[in-house]
C-alpha cells in the first residue's frame, strides 16, 4: 500500500471569511465536491509548515500570515491502493488571490454560515467544518 501525506488549510480573511477553491473537473474527472480548501501532497524532506506555505502561494496567490494552527488530521483511503493522511490547518491569508487555473477554476470566500449550507463540497472538509462546529459549542 503506498502511504502519501497531504497537507490542507482553511485560510481565513480578516472578515472572517475562509476561502475555498473550486476544483478543475478537467484534472480532478473523478473527485466528488468540487468546492475544497487549498492544499496539496507534501515534498518529503520538506516541512509540513514549509509545504503547505508553498501549496499556498502556487495554487492562490495568497501567503500565510503568522503560524498556521494545526485542527484536524484524517485518513482518506478512497483508492484502492492507497492511504492519504491529510493534515488541516487554519491561518490567516494576506494577498491578493491569483488562482492557479490548472489546479482549480474558481474560488470564493464564504462565511462559516455559508459553509454549512454549501452545496458541492469535499467530503472530507465538511467532515473538518462538523468537528470545528463541536469544538466551537463545547466551549460555550
Amino acid at each position: 500500500m503506498e502511504l502519501q501525506v497531504g497537507v490542507k488549510v482553511l485560510l481565513k480573511r480578516s472578515d472572517g471569511k475562509y476561502l475555498l477553491v473550486k476544483r478543475s473537473r478537467k484534472k480532478y474527472p473523478d473527485v466528488s465536491g468540487s468546492w475544497d480548501i487549498v492544499g496539496g501532497r507534501i515534498i518529503v524532506g520538506e516541512s509540513l509548515i514549509s509545504n503547505l506555505r508553498r501549496e499556498v502561494k502556487e495554487e492562490t496567490g495568497l501567503e500565510i500570515n503568522g503560524e498556521p494552527r494545526l485542527v484536524a488530521a484524517q485518513d482518506i483511503l478512497r483508492v484502492a491502493g492507497k492511504h492519504v493522511v491529510r493534515l488541516t490547518y487554519v491561518a490567516r491569508a494576506r494577498g491578493k488571490v491569483k488562482l492557479d487555473k490548472e489546479e482549480n477554476e474558481g474560488f470564493g470566500w464564504f462565511s462559516p454560515k455559508e459553509l454549512k449550507i454549501l452545496k458541492d463540497a469535499d467530503v472530507y472538509l465538511k467532515e473538518i467544518l462538523g468537528k470545528l462546529e463541536r469544538a466551537s459549542d463545547s466551549r460555550g
